[in-house]
């Protein structure tokens, strides 16, 4: 059989790392009996060997009375066993952070989280500012810290903003993550041409100042 879809660009990339970048948009882990992978529901779409998924819980009673208060659930499984699995979510671009000791820490949007070292902590963080709610993307998010690699996801080419100069103004939905030293405000614009559709459409934004960085996507799912 003869095709382009055989071409080398679209084999599976051999390698014993165990992180690897399948392509922009699909990532390739290695799993073993010793070294299982945290990844959110459903981002699963492709394996090979003996692996099994099983549910994560919220890793402490802490974090289980947080979901149940704020509402954050981002339903987790376990990979585990002896494979490869790959990972991808909506044909979104996929970059990799390497978080390395207990004094790293990156907040993440829940929605963006594809996959994480079961050696990072997991914690669930509250955004200040009622107008979160009016968002679309929650008061909470997902905080990691430690020594591993994450996995998230983007919508388009990240773009990294410096937050330590001046005030930035991010729209909660294209907010991938952020320095978790950063605890962004909610800053509103709402006025009363706001209720009557003669709004910017741009009423609430996340305020961040201060040393760090945060990414945006170009998106606002």
């Amino acid at each position: 059989m003869r095709s382009e879809l055989f071409a080398k660009r679209n084999a599976e990339i051999q390698s014993t790392e165990r992180w690897t970048l399948q392509s922009q948009k699909m990532l390739r882990t290695v799993i073993t009996p010793q070294s299982p992978i945290i990844a959110t529901k459903g981002a699963m779409v492709a394996y090979q060997g003996n692996v099994q998924f099983k549910h994560q819980g919220s890793g402490s009673v802490g974090n289980f009375l947080k979901k149940q208060v704020s509402g954050e659930d981002t339903p987790m499984m376990r990979a585990e066993g002896q494979g490869e699995v790959f990972f991808a979510r909506n044909a979104a671009n996929i970059f990799m952070m390497q978080l390395e000791g207990p004094q790293d820490a990156l907040s993440v949007n829940s929605s963006s989280l594809l996959a994480f070292d079961p050696s990072l902590d997991q914690d669930i963080r509250r955004v200040k500012g009622l107008g979160a709610m009016a968002s679309g993307a929650g008061l909470f998010n997902v905080v990691l810290s430690g020594q591993g690699m994450a996995a998230l996801a983007c919508q388009g080419d990240p773009l990294v903003l410096d937050c330590s100069q001046q005030p930035t103004f991010v729209d909660p939905q294209a907010a991938v993550c952020w320095s978790a030293n950063l605890a962004p405000d909610i800053h509103t614009d709402v006025s009363l041409g706001s209720f009557m559709g003669r709004g910017s459409g741009e009423s609430v934004q996340m305020k961040f100042h201060g040393p760090g960085f945060v990414v945006v996507q170009p998106s606002e799912l």
